[in-house]
């Protein structure tokens, strides 16, 4: 029995991946346990501009984010504010590289002192030490290589402050699962940004995120068809050929 132990501790491995959407489809993550619903918990402390906006109740203009002139776009830990990724790129290189080289040598002693004609005659018949030594050789080489890429994303997708670090910049990170059938797309998005590039509409471009990390991606039926099985990645990492 100990000897088939490994084979199955493998297989458990393996279906440990899939256990979630066996004959069912796949389950949500759970939103309370993410950084984002724990940033809305504790927004922290109220920013100098709106505590030195504070002006009697009866004014009619007030810089309170609730106010007709107030600003209400993300700043605090636990606001939300909008990213759009809009990705259309498209890269395309290509070389070529040819090398050629032949050389030869050739070095004859017909007359050098009598030695050769006194040699040739200690030797079989048709041997002879007139040529004595020639060398040639010859090499080529060429190589051919080309990247093409085209990359098109348009995406929307809300995305809470997590933390304002003390020069201003905020990180943020958003989160986002739609499922259809048995399959989830899921979205996520984190970065830093600054505050004064988030435009009025509270919304943010990704090409003005830093350290952006976007993923896109699925899990379900559909996804585990189109991966190959655990065995088969463990047997394509160890094999050299």
């Amino acid at each position: 029995m100990s000897r088939f132990l490994p084979l199955i501790l493998l297989c458990l491995a393996a279906a440990c991946g899939r256990e979630d959407h066996l004959g069912k489809p796949p389950s949500f993550n759970p939103p309370v346990q993410g950084t984002e619903y724990n940033a809305m918990m504790s927004p922290g402390l109220p920013m100098q501009e709106e505590v030195a906006a504070v002006v009697p109740g009866a004014s009619l203009w007030n810089l309170n984010r609730q106010s007709l002139l107030g600003d209400r776009r993300a700043m605090r830990r636990g606001d939300i504010m909008t990213v759009v990724v809009e990705i259309d790129e498209k890269a395309e290189i290509s070389n070529a590289t040819s090398r050629s080289r032949s050389g030869s040598e050739s070095l004859q002693i017909p007359q050098f002192f009598g030695l050769p004609q006194k040699a040739n005659r200690g030797m079989p018949d048709g041997a002879s030490l007139d040529n004595a030594v020639s060398i040639g050789s010859s090499s080529d080489s060429s190589g051919d290589g080309s990247v093409r890429r085209n990359e098109k994303l348009t995406l929307r997708i809300a995305a809470t402050i997590t933390d304002v670090l003390p020069n201003g910049v905020l990180h943020i990170q958003g989160t986002q699962e739609v499922r259809v059938n048995f399959e989830i797309r899921e979205l996520i998005v984190t970065g830093f940004v600054r505050p004064e590039d988030v435009s009025r509409q509270n919304e943010i471009t990704y090409d003005k995120i830093a350290s952006a990390r976007v993923s896109y991606g699925g899990r379900g039926q559909i996804s585990d068809m189109q991966q190959p099985r655990l065995g088969q990645q463990v047997v394509d990492m160890i094999l050299p050929f």
